[in-house]
């Protein structure tokens, strides 16, 4: 999936700019991009509104810093301002009817009830589906009417500088955007090298319980928390189904579930006939499933996803899982065939979003 349309450059051009096109770099310095870039933007509001000699032009800034201040992805700064727009135009509405109310009527206290019973009705709805919206209307209403004495033009005012804030926090959300779905990417691809790890450490006698060890398996955890969390963002930037990206988590899933199993149920390291035993009967398994997670990170992070188009050769994990288990080698083996099995459906579900989730 493209999102912009291809341009070409002039070689020097392009090496001049590499650090600013590759997605790794930009990955990488994400937070300097993204302090960068809200830095110019609240420069431009500042410039734009003081030039302009726009009244009250610090309330384009502030809505800068909230829509686009603490949000890094793109994914999630489409919605945060749309959410704002609307929370804005509402608590807009709402706070100039306030002022014209007060400046019609006079009576201060009516004023203060009526915009505490407003309030109050955002709240109740701030809480749920919708709730930033309805938080921001109620805020929108103190910022455009004050306390009810603001005159009508000031409200206007401050109405025109917020929207003028959305307007460019939007337009420097397309600067050198960051798309949540690079940090699913590359998150994944160091969580299945740590799969890797793990699966050589395991066969290879490793201990299991050294603090390289427990430091890998709580790295993994931290790292899948962290997926899940991107995965909303990714499904709106790349259009790929919540339930796709679901899948290939519960893979994921499996598979450190499985590595943490097969680790506790291996033959004793201490017993080299065992171990020889299970590297000759397990070879090709063995190699297979450290070439295919392997295979898998070098895919999502270069984006040549040919490799993931190769057939594995692993033999499926169901015809073994039907035959009894007689003693611990076997149950070892069904696990290692039940691994390569997971793996290989990974990296098919990697194959078939590919062309959506390589940008």
């Amino acid at each position: 999936m493209k999102f912009f349309p291809a341009v070409r450059l002039h070689p020097f051009a392009r090496r001049l700019l590499r650090p600013l096109l590759d997605p790794y770099r930009r990955y990488r310095h994400a937070k300097l991009i993204h302090a960068v870039r809200v830095s110019i933007g609240l420069l431009a509001t500042i410039l734009l509104t003081t030039g302009l000699n726009f009244p009250h032009g610090e309330w384009a800034s502030v809505t800068m810093l909230v829509v686009i201040g603490g949000l890094q992805h793109h994914g999630n700064i489409g919605k945060k301002a749309v959410e704002r727009a609307y929370g804005t135009l509402i608590g807009a509405s709402v706070g100039l009817l306030l002022v014209a109310q007060q400046a019609y009527l006079g009576l201060p206290l009516l004023t203060y009830l009526l915009m505490s019973v407003v309030c109050g009705f955002f709240s109740y709805h701030a809480i749920g589906k919708g709730g930033y919206t309805a938080l921001l209307s109620g805020i929108t209403v103190f910022i455009v009417a004050g306390h009810g004495e603001n005159p009508l033009s000031d409200g206007l005012w401050r109405t025109v500088d917020i929207l003028i804030g959305i307007a460019l926090a939007l337009a420097f959300s397309f600067a050198l955007p960051l798309y949540a779905v690079y940090s699913w990417r590359y998150n994944l691809a160091s969580a299945l090298r740590d799969c890797a790890t793990l699966y050589s450490r395991t066969i290879n006698g490793q201990s299991m319980t050294d603090d390289e060890h427990l430091k890998l398996l709580n790295r993994l955890n931290a790292v899948m928390l962290q997926l899940r969390s991107l995965m909303p963002s990714v499904s709106k930037e790349v259009r790929i189904s919540m339930t796709e990206l679901d899948s290939i988590q519960r893979h994921l899933r499996m598979c450190i579930s499985t590595l943490e199993i097969l680790g506790n149920t291996r033959p004793d390291p201490r017993d080299a006939q065992a171990m020889a035993r299970m590297q000759l009967a397990l070879k090709a398994e063995h190699r297979q499933i450290r070439v295919q997670l392997i295979g898998m990170a070098r895919a999502l992070k270069s984006g040549a996803t040919q490799r993931l188009e190769r057939p594995s050769g692993t033999p499926t994990a169901e015809p073994g899982l039907a035959a009894p288990v007689h003693n611990a080698l076997d149950g070892y083996r069904l696990l290692t065939l039940q691994l390569a099995a997971n793996v290989d459906a990974m990296s098919g579900r990697l194959a078939k979003s590919s062309g959506r989730w390589k940008i």
